[in-house]
């Protein structure tokens, strides 16, 4: 089973994925958690080119970027959890793509969509952390520490980003589920054990 988990800034993604995994263990099941981009050594390089805010990429080497460290977390992480028979538990996947470089960036999405088909991996269940703008907003500045590239993007970004996700969310409902995540942190894990279960 493979499901990644999205979400805007402040959607409180990497706590709700440990929280996931550490629950789906306790169950008695193999899972990998894992997050993009990164989640294997050449990925995690390319994370903090793309991360780091030092270059200001083209769309498109941008967009093609996100997808060179995904194809290799795919086929050196992954792939080979899934064959063992493990869950893989991610923080973002392809949608990240398709929110953050078409929506909020205004990448050619057709482009995006045809590099998303060439990858051949579908999630089983993508959980959309729904979080309201200003709540998030209000999340990421109560952080601390260093602001990647991304986070350091203004208010009307990370707008379209969640718009983005919502519309994701909505034109595949097999896939996708969206899961309320402005209250705390129990209620979301909650919502999320719900859909796992539901989809059963």
């Amino acid at each position: 089973m493979f499901i990644t988990l999205e979400g805007g800034e402040g959607a409180g993604k990497s706590t709700q994925a440990a929280l996931l995994a550490d629950a789906l263990c306790a169950r008695g099941l193999a899972v990998l958690r894992t997050r993009e981009p990164g989640g294997s050594p050449g990925s995690e390089l390319l994370r903090g080119l793309l991360l780091g805010g030092t270059i200001d990429w083209s769309s498109r080497a941008e967009t093609l970027l996100h997808f060179a460290a995904r194809v290799e977390h795919v086929e050196k992480t992954i792939r080979p959890a899934l064959a063992a028979g493990m869950w893989v538990v991610c923080d973002r996947f392809y949608d990240s793509t398709h929110a953050y470089q078409g929506f909020g960036q205004g990448a050619d999405r057709d482009f995006i969509g045809s590099l998303t088909q060439l990858l051949g991996l579908v999630p089983d269940l993508t959980l959309v952390l729904d979080v309201p703008d200003a709540v998030g907003a209000s999340r990421l500045r109560g952080r601390g520490g260093a602001a990647d590239r991304y986070e350091k993007l203004d208010t009307a970004f990370h707008a379209r980003v969640n718009a983005g996700f919502r519309a994701i969310a909505a034109a595949e409902p097999s896939r996708c589920q969206l899961v309320p995540a402005g209250g705390d942190i129990a209620a979301v894990h909650a919502a999320i054990m719900a859909a796992i279960d539901a989809r059963k």
